[in-house]
């Protein structure tokens, strides 16, 4: 804590007003927080740490639904283990985003006619730093909105200058353990954006193509092949069969004439091939297929690249110049007229890899390029998992995890950018290559230049556990907050992201793995379980519904809908119930205000409680524990439910309300009753606040006079219990809940009061009987009572006198007429579920309908009767 968090506590509000305006509360309390630097972490403290890393946003980037889903889950983990004496962490930063953010400023400079190559290399990078410093970091300001915890004085940037000592130094580690080299490999090419890009930034989306089937060779040496690009077989190097495939062991060897070229090639045998799809033959075009390049590499066949860096044909003849897609259409009119095509497909839909940047579609390209060798990294990642040094929660996503890292590819790491972390590598004049690490000199002299190329984002990222903390030095932060205690992430980067810090952190740091669990969670998604998007137009601000409802609703809504590693959806009606939580717990606190609910002292003896103050007592340390234990387990919306319907229908709805009675009495029970909700009220906002901090944070304050429940102690179960409590307390629920579904039945308003006789002495619920007649609108019986109903129920006997209340003639007659029309509907339900006819022919899903017609008119039977036989003179 900062010496400001050392100044006297502010005033206690000593009157709540009247309605709960999260605008004018959550700005101001956040700043506060802030500002006595309870979010900041020392790494000279002796509590025990407790960290956890923000997946780092873009810097282009703004707050959407997964991220207030996934930054509200980390902020419950860390307000609670802060609660519990943690010295916590929760590291904050942003991503530089290299594809991203060049895009952004490129766009801009567009606007000037100018491009990045009119500025240069080095001033348009300082343009990207400018855009940065007044335009990036949007989220930021959002974050604060949304209530992150986060330590903004320790905020990291992946282009900062300890965060590029880092990636220069595990870059020349790599080098020199001959982790890190530079081959010609298939990579993902984008031709808008002129750079390779990550498997991540991929997206594939069903597109209409075509299926063209096309004849190579000529003669008794014909062989049919199909492919959706025909523009690449202008590259081809071969047509590979399966070597079992007897209807092709005669070509097997031999060459043939490729078509439209003056160049002929092998029919080769490799088991790759499937003989059971299409025509059991593949054209081979090892610079543009990453499969063909396996297949070339083992057949020694040469890779001749068609299309240059724009995807603009390259080959000599009549295509060159074009782009691919007139290529495409151009070569299937040419193959058409010399009569090689022998079928074509349109629309053809398959699976299509686009830029998830600009949507431009992604060409496989044949280029010299960095590469990371996995196999031994991708190794230590896995045994960690395995040896358990690392839990992966929900455990099932393990084989996913292990489905990934047993079979990485070598990983493409350099990017043709010029924003990002330069690759540190000089070459010389007569063919020297230089790795230079951040202590060491660069090369200098005539002929010398530097890499051109940039690392992929991924590679900075993944050092984001252990750069942020000062790595490679040897810092008091790395000594203290390393590993993390738990990575919180979607199970979408599973994959990406997380793997890759595995890999780097159990290589930079010993054999320590950067985490000791990966908490998986899934993606947000609408109130229908569709995927949410500007396109399908149900994306969502949740700006906007923090602006209607407040921070607190929007993030109960996201927490009591997270199940460990499934989708999450949501709709605004959701928040909206939220947010009248949040209004109820005000409300219910402000009652507890204004009857002198109170904290202070310590809490009367059993003995002098009422059995309704034990069981709320009771009650109350039972959800102490299980909120503790779902919060161990990572679920979130086990734990936001258990809150939810302790606060709202055993504190409010049941404890307060038996409470007003005693409170109207006065004296000694009183007093203990005002204590006991007040300790009640204290605790249960504890409870609440990781998840909804802002209401909790000006209710207890309020409440208990306290600095903060920031800086609260987390509460604990006591151990007390009183199971007889709670069986009384159970039995009156039960009583209280039949009688008024009968008044319901019987049509009576609400606040209605009726004449009755409760025969309770004797039984557990005597002392009970105020109470119970408060809250049932219930009136003495008076001398000319007449117990016109009767209600046995859990023992106790409940007589009503309705004779002056309900019309009953009307009411039986409305009663008889709904029956009639249950009975109609069951009549008709019954028939044709009797008729096997119908039954032969109907659908099962309307089958099922007219059988849960007949539930629920048997449903409807049985209650009007139960209406009818409780009538008076029944």
């Amino acid at each position: 804590m900062t010496e400001n968090a050392q100044q006297e506590p502010p005033a206690p509000i000593t009157e709540l007003p009247t309605q709960y305006a999260p605008a004018d509360v959550e700005g101001p309390l956040y700043e506060r927080w802030v500002e006595r630097g309870y979010f900041e972490a020392d790494a000279g403290s002796d509590k025990p740490p407790y960290t956890v890393v923000i997946p780092p946003p873009n810097v282009t980037g703004s707050l959407h639904l997964g991220h207030a889903f996934e930054h509200t889950l980390i902020d419950a983990l860390t307000r609670r283990k802060r609660m519990q004496g943690f010295e916590t962490l929760w590291q904050p930063g942003m991503d530089h985003a290299g594809i991203a953010t060049q895009n952004v400023v490129e766009r801009e400079l567009g606007k000037e006619g100018k491009s990045r190559h009119d500025l240069g290399r080095e001033a348009f990078i300082e343009r990207v730093w400018q855009w940065k410093g007044e335009s990036g970091g949007q989220i930021s300001g959002q974050m604060r909105r949304l209530g992150d915890g986060v330590a903004w004085s320790r905020e990291r940037f992946t282009m900062d200058k300890g965060l590029s000592t880092a990636v220069q130094t595990i870059f020349k580690r790599l080098y020199d353990d001959e982790l890190i080299y530079r081959a010609e490999r298939i990579i993902n090419w984008c031709p808008r954006c002129l750079t390779a890009i990550s498997d991540i930034e991929v997206d594939y989306q069903e597109d209409d193509g075509e299926l063209v089937s096309m004849k190579y060779g000529e003669g008794d040496d014909t062989i049919v092949v199909a492919t959706t690009r025909a523009e690449t077989m202008l590259g081809d190097t071969a047509v590979a069969v399966h070597p079992d495939d007897e209807r092709y062991k005669h070509l097997v060897g031999k060459h043939i004439r490729l078509p439209l070229t003056d160049r002929s090639i092998p029919v080769v045998a490799d088991e790759h091939v499937d003989p059971e799809f299409g025509t059991g033959a593949v054209k081979v075009t090892p610079a543009h297929d990453p499969n063909d390049f396996e297949i070339g590499r083992r057949h020694d066949l040469p890779a001749i690249a068609v299309m240059d860096e724009h995807a603009v044909i390259t080959a000599h003849g009549p295509f060159q110049g074009l782009d691919r897609l007139e290529a495409r259409s151009a070569i299937v009119a040419a193959l058409r007229a010399e009569g090689r095509i022998v079928a074509e497909k349109r629309p053809y839909v398959h699976s299509v890899g686009h830029c998830s940047r600009c949507k431009t579609t992604i060409e496989p390209r044949l280029s010299l390029q960095w590469w990371v060798k996995v196999s031994p990294l991708a190794k230590a990642a896995g045994d960690a998992v395995r040896d358990g040094r690392v839990k992966i929660h929900p455990q099932e996503m393990e084989k996913r995890y292990f489905d990934w890292v047993d079979n990485l590819h070598d990983w493409c790491i350099s990017r043709q950018l010029w924003w990002g972390h330069r690759i540190p590598v000089w070459y010389g004049p007569n063919g020297e290559i230089v790795c230079v690490g951040p202590d060491d000199e660069a090369p200098t002299g005539e002929g010398w230049h530097q890499d051109t190329d940039v690392l992929d984002t991924w590679f900075s990222s993944g050092l984001w556990p252990f750069s942020t903390l000062g790595w490679p030095e040897q810092t008091e932060s790395l000594a203290k907050f390393y590993p993390n205690s738990v990575l919180v992430t979607g199970y979408d980067i599973l994959f990406f992201w997380v793997a890759r810090m595995m890999m780097f952190g159990l290589y930079a740091m010993d054999g320590t793995p950067p985490f000791h669990t990966i908490a998986l969670h899934g993606m947000v998604r609408d109130q229908f379980g569709k995927k949410m998007s500007k396109s399908f137009g149900n994306a969502v601000n949740p700006l906007d519904w923090m602006d209607k409802y407040g921070s607190d609703a929007l993030r109960f809504t996201l927490a009591r809908g997270a199940n460990p590693g499934v989708d999450v959806p949501i709709g605004e009606d959701w928040v909206q119930g939220s947010r009248n939580f949040a209004n109820k717990i005000w409300n219910a606190t402000r009652f507890a205000l204004m009857n002198g609910a109170t904290v202070e002292g310590p809490l009367p003896d059993a003995s002098a409680m009422s059995s309704t103050d034990r069981w709320i007592l009771s009650r109350l340390n039972s959800v102490v524990a299980e909120v503790d234990a779902y919060y161990d387990d990572f679920q979130f919306a086990k734990l936001s439910d258990a809150l939810f319907h302790f606060a709202w229908d055993e504190v409010f709805d049941w404890y307060v309300e038996l409470s007003k009675t005693t409170f109207q009495a006065g004296g000694e029970p009183a007093e203990v009753s005002k204590r006991v909700l007040g300790e009640v009220l204290d605790v249960t906002l504890r409870l609440l606040h990781p998840v909804v901090p802002f209401v909790t944070e000006t209710l207890w304050t309020t409440l208990t006079g306290g600095e903060s429940v920031v800086i609260a102690d987390w509460p604990s179960d006591s151990g007390f219990r009183d199971a007889d409590a709670e069986r009384e307390i159970g039995t009156l629920q039960s009583v209280i809940t039949e009688v008024r579904r009968f008044r319901a039945d019987q049509g009576l308003q609400p606040g209605q009061r009726v004449p009755a006789r409760l025969t309770l002495d004797g039984t557990a619920l005597a002392a009970h009987e105020p109470a119970v007649r408060q809250l049932l609108r219930l009136q003495p019986e008076g001398e000319s009572f007449t117990a016109t109903a009767t209600l046995p129920v859990a023992g106790v006997e409940v007589a009503l006198d309705l004779s002056g209340v309900i019309d009953v003639a009307a009411e039986r007659k409305r009663l008889a007429k709904d029956l009639a029309a249950a009975e109609k509907e069951k009549a008709q339900a019954t028939a044709k579920l009797g008729n096997e006819a119908f039954l032969a022919k109907a659908p099962d899903h309307v089958v099922e309908k007219i059988r849960t017609r007949l539930a629920k008119a048997d449903e409807d039977i049985a209650r009007i009767t139960s209406q009818l036989d409780r009538l008076p003179g029944a």
